[in-house]
């Protein structure tokens, strides 16, 4: 009878630590998904999540090494030329200061859309309303981006030169498609609405998410000149010049840590955080330092006017080759897989507003779709982050899993658990 107790209160425990076990893997497991996560963050727009958490655009790269080459590239953009705001309240030139977009609902009409670099350009029909916002207004003679988010599919439509045409339809000099759940870059040499052939829309600065206290991605600027070659994620360049020192397409670069932003404003001071964890990206050719951001009358100008007092020496080229995974997505190696946000059926569109930045013209042409990547095949394994960005738990699950043998151990019983693992470019001054 002792000996059927005993044998019954191994038992017990055996199955006591099995539980105690699963328990604490799992647990582990979801803090490490967790800490992840920390370091991707989504912007959202129309009930859109601006591409996956896991995309390069929402990385965090204050801990990334510096370029080699950052101090010839910061001294060819130019070190004591300053930051720019290329966005805010009011008129510039007969329009708004800034970058316009609308969000529209998945039941928008869509209209035909004929494009001079059609082989570069991904095909129409498009979402755009007949009111849709040009930048820089609609008599301007500069860029007229025009920036669409359909929140029925989550897609994203962006254009340059683009020009309403009579019948109802437009003409654009190119044209690109972004799906905002995936993170299918486009062929690589093809442009898009902007220069390095990147989207437009994530990388500006949006007075909201500024109200809302945090920017958690990249922005987007300009370079007066730069080299004939681009870095991941760009897929086109728009130079003649092979000088090494010149910035290339797609360079990141990063406000120092060191650079003192407490005398800001609270508003400057979340831009300058960002520019500090996610730096901007060379997107076109225009003036130095000026970046991106939409035109809202919410700005107050003169506080944005502070911001021209960051030099360029202090800023420094951040080298994120280590974080490419495949050149045809902008998925971060490493990085847990997050699943899609869902589609709004529909949502308001945003108060028409305009600007102008620099401009482009694009390069020869290949095929006219968007290259799709197979998440499924992704390297999600979590200790595969970059040592930098370290989740933190990669060493504890070994010590867990040696606890639970020695629980399993006093039960007299043993258990191996097993865990998976060109044309022209073009520079307009402003």
């Amino acid at each position: 009878m002792r000996l059927k107790l005993i044998r019954t209160s191994a038992c017990t425990l055996i199955l006591t630590s099995l539980i105690l076990i699963l328990f604490t893997v799992n647990l582990a497991q979801r803090q490490a998904t967790a800490r992840a996560a920390s370091l991707y963050n989504a912007n959202t727009m129309g009930g859109c999540s601006i591409f996956p958490a896991n995309n390069v655009w929402n990385y965090d790269v204050s801990r990334l090494p510096v370029h080699p080459n950052s101090a010839n590239f910061v001294a060819a953009i130019g070190l004591s030329s300053h930051l720019h705001p290329d966005f805010g309240a009011g008129l510039y030139n007969g329009g708004p200061i800034g970058f316009p977009y609308v969000v529209v609902p998945g039941s928008q009409p869509s209209v035909l859309v004929s494009f001079d670099y059609a082989s570069e350009s991904d095909p129409g029909p498009y979402p755009i309303p007949a009111n849709t916002p040009i930048e820089g207004g609609s008599q301007s003679s500069g860029d007229r981006h025009v920036l669409v988010i359909d929140s029925g599919t989550c897609k994203l439509y962006e254009m340059y030169a683009s020009y309403p045409q009579s019948n109802g339809s437009w003409h654009a000099g190119s044209g690109a498609v972004w799906n905002l759940n995936s993170d299918a870059l486009r062929p690589a040499t093809w442009t898009s609405a902007d220069a390095a052939g990147l989207p437009i829309l994530p990388g500006l600065v949006n007075y909201d998410e500024v109200a809302a206290g945090v920017i958690n991605h990249a922005l987007r600027f300009t370079a007066n000149q730069t080299q004939d070659t681009f870095l991941w994620p760009a897929r086109h360049q728009a130079s003649s010049s092979n000088n090494p020192n010149l910035p290339p397409m797609g360079l990141r670069l990063r406000l120092k840590a060191s650079v003192n932003i407490s005398s800001f404003s609270r508003t400057n001071q979340i831009i300058l955080t960002a520019l500090k964890h996610y730096g901007m990206i060379v997107a076109d050719n225009g003036s130095s330092w000026f970046f991106s951001g939409t035109a809202d009358n919410r700005w107050n100008n003169d506080d944005l006017h502070a911001l021209n007092s960051i030099p360029g020496s202090d800023f420094e080229a951040v080298d994120e080759s280590a974080l490419q995974m495949n050149p045809n997505s902008a998925q971060v190696a490493g990085s847990p897989a997050f699943a899609p946000s869902p589609t709004a059926s529909a949502s308001p569109a945003h108060s028409p507003t305009a600007s102008a930045s620099g401009t482009h013209a694009p390069h020869a042409a290949l095929t006219p779709e968007i290259v799709e990547v197979d998440q499924s095949r992704q390297n999600t394994n979590l200790n595969a982050l970059p040592a930098r960005q370290s989740n933190g738990t990669g060493n504890r699950l070994p010590l867990i899993l040696g606890g639970a043998a020695l629980l399993l151990g006093v039960g007299g019983a043993a258990l191996l658990i097993k865990r998976r693992k060109r044309f022209k470019p073009s520079i307009r001054s402003r």
